[in-house]
C-alpha cells in the first residue's frame, strides 16, 4: 500500500477508531495521503458503518481528540457516513479515491 503515512499511524488510527467507534466499522484515508506526489497535508479520514452509530458527533469529536493526543500535533479531518447520514459529494470522493486502512 503506497500511503504516505507511517505503519505506527496507520495502526494507531484503525485502534483509536475501533476503540471509539466498535470493530464493525471501517476506516478509509482519503485525500493528499494517498497521492504519493504531493508533499505534506492534513490526514483525511472516513469512518463508515452500515448501522447507524448513537451519539455519531461525540463519538466523531472523542476520536479525534484521542488521535490528536496520541499522534501529536497533527491536523486530522474526520467524517463518519453512517445510513443515517445525508451523503454529500466529499463521501462519494472519500470512498472512490479513498484506501481502506
Amino acid at each position: 500500500m503506497s500511503l504516505r503515512l507511517s505503519d505506527h499511524y496507520r495502526a494507531t488510527i484503525r485502534a483509536t477508531v475501533s476503540e471509539v467507534f466498535g470493530a464493525g466499522v471501517r476506516v478509509w484515508l482519503f485525500g493528499s495521503r494517498v497521492d504519493p506526489t504531493v508533499r505534506g497535508g492534513d490526514i483525511d479520514l472516513l469512518v463508515e458503518s452500515a448501522t447507524p452509530i448513537a451519539d455519531r458527533e461525540r463519538k466523531a469529536l472523542r476520536c479525534l481528540a484521542r488521535l490528536q493526543m496520541r499522534l501529536g500535533e497533527q491536523p486530522i479531518d474526520l467524517l463518519v457516513l453512517d445510513p443515517s447520514v445525508d451523503r454529500l459529494p466529499i463521501h462519494a470522493e472519500a470512498l472512490r479515491t479513498g484506501k481502506l486502512l
